[in-house]
């Protein structure tokens, strides 16, 4: 998997960033002040292979129950989001390993005092515990000067991308400045496509700082699942990110299949099965198929995909993509942006061209039709090729 060569961090056992394997990050969900419960869901998503596990802290009895939650699950790596009391951070921070704070929250809290004081006393007291920190901007809580300062500045459907990205650049302007770089950044929305976009502009800008992925909201189970995928898929696949959360509405008792889902599109990624086409793809023959799900129509879609990748070999020098995808949800749109597109109904393989459907053809023959078609495209880019070089 492509990683970008961002700087290390550590946060507790966890190490984010420089090539490291993905940090998969969850968030109780229960009472902080309820410790039993607390500390078992803490203890079953670091059992389910939860890198970082954030609990909420909210009051005065929360900060005393978390002493007790972070000495009953030492090897948790627990962090706290501060909320809109960055002045939290001083009780937190010797329980935890990571503190987050939004920058949105500081424009709030305070007003008359400089947000660069604020956030210098935060980074002095995270250093002093040995904490690592994220500046986590959300593009419904921007500071409201960014704000007001960006409006009008992103096309149709982006709206306030440009203001969360500078609100993150800014701040790393500040933690560099004050000799703090044991940070990462967040940068997210409930809108997949303002999180890719918010999330590629940053990293062009800030190639060495790491990056945690998420989408806001993201709701049920498979929505919420598919809503982040996507936005992963096209993230991850450019190199972009170092740890990440699927933020799923679930139940306390299910709140490990976050985890569960976050390791899932991580192999899927991998191994090269997707949901949507990624816009940069590496150099040669690219098959990109979506994960088998309840929502395949035939399970012939499995087979089918195997043997598109076996017959296509002779082709792998070719910068080519094709998609294959199980279900009509998936189908029409997500093989739009392949080469070749196949999207498979309960007893036909619809087979398109980029955006133009070619026809249905049964399962059994729908691969000749298929090999047809790769050798034109193939053919046509090799005279591209050569009219370009006369």
């Amino acid at each position: 998997m492509k990683r970008a060569a961002t700087r290390e961090v550590r946060a507790g056992t966890a190490i984010i960033g420089n090539g490291h394997p993905f940090v998969i990050q969850s968030m109780c969900a229960t009472k902080t002040q309820d410790i039993d419960a607390t500390v078992e869901q803490a203890r079953m998503l670091h059992e389910a292979g939860a890198g970082l596990v954030r609990v909420a802290v909210d009051s005065a009895k929360d900060v005393e129950a978390l002493g007790e939650v972070a000495a009953r699950v030492p090897g948790a790596n627990l962090v706290v989001d501060l909320q809109e009391n960055y002045r939290l951070v001083t009780r937190v921070a010797p329980h935890v390993v990571k503190v987050r704070y939004n920058p949105g929250h500081l424009y709030h809290h305070e007003k008359d005092k400089p947000v660069r004081d604020k956030v210098a006393f935060i980074a002095e007291t995270a250093a002093a515990n040995e904490c690592a920190l994220r500046v986590g901007v959300n593009c419904g809580s921007v500071d409201p000067e960014m704000d007001a300062k960006f409006a009008g500045a992103d096309e149709p459907g982006l709206a306030g991308v440009t203001a969360m990205v500078e609100s993150a650049v800014e701040h790393c302007a500040m933690l560099d400045e004050l000799g703090f770089t044991r940070y990462v950044v967040s940068l997210k929305d409930s809108d997949p496509a303002k999180v890719v976009a918010a999330n590629e502009r940053f990293a062009a800008q800030r190639p060495d700082v790491p990056l945690h992925l998420g989408v806001t909201e993201a709701g049920m189970l498979p929505d919420g699942a598919i809503k982040t995928r996507v936005a992963f898929e096209q993230l991850i696949s450019q190199g972009i990110g170092d740890t990440l959360r699927v933020s799923l509405t679930l139940p306390f008792a299910e709140k490990w299949r976050e985890v569960e889902v976050g390791q899932q599109i991580l192999d899927d990624i991998e191994s090269g099965r997707f949901r949507s086409v990624p816009s940069v793809l590496p150099d040669g023959l690219n098959i990109i198929s979506c994960p088998s799900c309840s929502r395949v129509e035939n399970e012939a879609f499995v087979d089918l995909a195997f043997r598109v990748r076996d017959m296509t070999e002779y082709a792998k020098e070719h910068d080519v993509t094709i998609a294959v995808m199980g279900c009509r949800v998936n189908g029409p749109g997500e093989t739009d942006d392949a080469d070749l597109g196949l999207w498979c109904a309960p007893t036909f393989v619809n087979l398109k061209r980029g955006e133009e459907p070619l026809g249905a053809f049964g399962y059994d023959e729908v691969l000749e039709r298929l090999k047809v078609e790769l050798d034109t495209i193939i053919e046509e880019k090799r005279a591209a090729a050569g009219t370009a070089g006369n």
